[in-house]
């Protein structure tokens, strides 16, 4: 299967449009939240990433709520928004989890999450998925430019316990583009740019797609 990722658009319509001229040569495209900024702009964003014929897995962001996003999305019938869910695309298990995890220091808009509340909305987590979270887990993919970790102990602890094939990310700015391993299991900070994946069968590595 061969994924289009990506992060944190923040209402960028020139990366938007880039990610949408790409998706048709894909089988999946994973967008790993934080689509508007600061709960604003999300509406014109999606609009432009509804021209995605592709199915489409979306996370919110810190920037948006799981219920704006489901909201924005309600005319794009490609797109599947998870929070604490999941979804089968071409056989392969997707499952989402949305918002900054541990809490933010942003204040009242940013969508945030406890570690515990994280643990109970992954608690459905299949073995084995494609886990999209727009957090990553602790010490992988997760250092701010002062070289920082950011991520999520849930996100991680979840990682160990239910060996995703692939993990994606995003939040962390200073990791765009990063990719880490935790154990067997492969991690992405996509960044808006979009990276290319190629998801090998289970119990195999992914590779990026040269």
């Amino acid at each position: 299967m061969r994924l289009l990722l990506f992060s944190d658009l923040h209402t960028d319509l020139a990366a938007a449009a880039s990610i949408v001229g790409r998706a048709a040569g894909f089988d999946a495209v994973v967008g790993a939240g934080d689509f508007a900024v600061k709960r604003r702009g999300l509406d014109t964003i999606i609009e432009v990433l509804a021209a995605i014929e592709t199915p489409t897995v979306l996370v919110p962001g810190n920037g948006e709520s799981a219920e704006e996003l489901s909201a924005a999305c309600r005319d794009w019938p490609a797109a599947h928004v998870l929070h604490g869910e999941g979804v089968d695309i071409g056989g392969v298990p997707f499952f989402g989890l949305g918002g900054g995890v541990p809490v933010t220091p942003f204040g009242s808009w940013s969508y945030d999450f406890t570690e515990d509340e994280a643990r109970d909305l992954l608690a459905p987590c299949p073995e084995g998925a494609v886990l999209v979270s727009h957090s990553p887990p602790l010490g992988h993919a997760d250092a701010d430019a002062s070289g920082r970790h950011m991520g999520s102990t849930a996100v991680l602890e979840t990682i160990e316990r239910t060996r995703p094939r692939l993990v994606v990310c995003g939040h962390i700015h200073g990791s765009w583009g990063v990719r880490s391993r935790a154990g067997d299991t492969p991690i992405v900070n996509a960044g808006p740019a979009g990276v290319e994946w190629r998801l090998k069968s289970r119990g195999m590595p992914g590779n990026p797609v040269d």
